[in-house]
């Protein structure tokens, strides 16, 4: 049995993948809002480590058009690693946002504009249809998602995607969307330290429906895609669980993710291989009851970061 299977699987509509699975954001070195800028791995290093990714057991990735920095784009590098694999990986891509060819971020895509999005994906993954595409909606407050949701259902209709999820939404947008069209995975922010999703009722409302909840920061939280802060991984809760586990203050967040649910996933993203083989690792990785209360209630700022992720 591979590492990433320890977790369990759960199904993308008719797709079944296992419940770790990886964030390619990392591997372009360039984040969302500028805190983890930096200089990206090496090409053959960036497909070596998807390769071990997969041997151990990956087999679903997340990513977008607009991860990408002046040297590296993720959607090319997941390309050129898929090519030279031969087991089966879900790749789950997301549209909505959008960057300019310089970086700069632009006004979020009109419905009219999302089949340009979804064939520059086509295009950059080397591929016939998209597996799961995720609209990413411009924030909770969107009022309504109907008509761009709708323009991408006409899209599955049309052969090019095979399921549709959402991004950065409320239950209000799920039962919205699924009027259009089978909605099979929800991603939001959600993790240890900000539970948001919990306090409207998002997690519970998707594994009621079947749908599976992604969570991304789910290791950083506030920080995004920025590595964890000395604070978080030195929170007296989280360390505690982790000694009693020989583990890792990232692994004790992912597996208490992972125990919200058998629908909750966890796409940790890194570059690193080391970390790389404990985020997978983290699927084994048993909380008792007694280390669930311990980790108790979140701890942070009350108010929702505006995420790109």
């Amino acid at each position: 049995m591979s590492a990433a299977t320890a977790a369990g699987t759960w199904k993308l509509g008719d797709l079944e993948v296992n419940r770790i699975g990886y964030d390619a954001m990392r591997l372009t070195g360039n984040g969302m809002m500028g805190n983890s800028d930096g200089t990206p791995i090496d090409r053959d290093a960036a497909v070596g480590l998807l390769h071990s990714a997969f041997e151990q057991g990956v087999n679903h990735i997340d990513t977008a058009a607009f991860y990408f920095s002046p040297l590296r784009s993720a959607n090319e590098l997941i390309n050129r690693a898929l090519s030279s694999w031969h087991g089966d990986v879900v790749v789950v891509t997301k549209v909505g946002p959008a960057r300019d060819p310089s970086g700069e971020w632009i006004t979020t895509a009109r419905p009219d504009q999302l089949r340009s999005q979804v064939e520059e994906n086509l295009r950059q993954l080397g591929r016939n249809y998209l597996d799961v595409v995720n609209l990413r909606a411009s924030g909770p407050r969107t009022a309504s998602i109907a008509e761009h949701f709708g323009a991408l259902a006409e899209l599955r209709e049309a052969g090019l995607i095979r399921h549709l999820g959402l991004s950065a939404v409320l239950p209000e947008h799920v039962a919205e969307a699924q009027t259009i069209a089978p909605v099979v995975c929800v991603q939001n922010s959600y993790g240890l330290d900000w539970r948001r999703a919990d306090e409207s009722g998002l997690v519970d409302l998707c594994g009621e429906q079947g749908i599976a909840f992604v969570p991304f920061f789910a290791v950083s939280g506030l920080r995004r895609e920025a590595a964890a802060d000395q604070e978080q991984e030195q929170d007296a809760r989280v360390q505690s669980v982790a000694r009693a586990h020989d583990a890792t203050p990232a692994q004790v967040r992912l597996a208490w993710t992972l125990h919200r649910g058998p629908h909750v996933l966890a796409i940790p993203g890194t570059a690193n291989p080391v970390h790389l083989a404990q985020n997978i690792a983290a699927g084994s990785l048993r909380l008792t009851e007694e280390e669930l209360a311990v980790l108790g209630e979140p701890v942070g700022p009350a108010t929702s970061p505006r995420t790109h992720g």
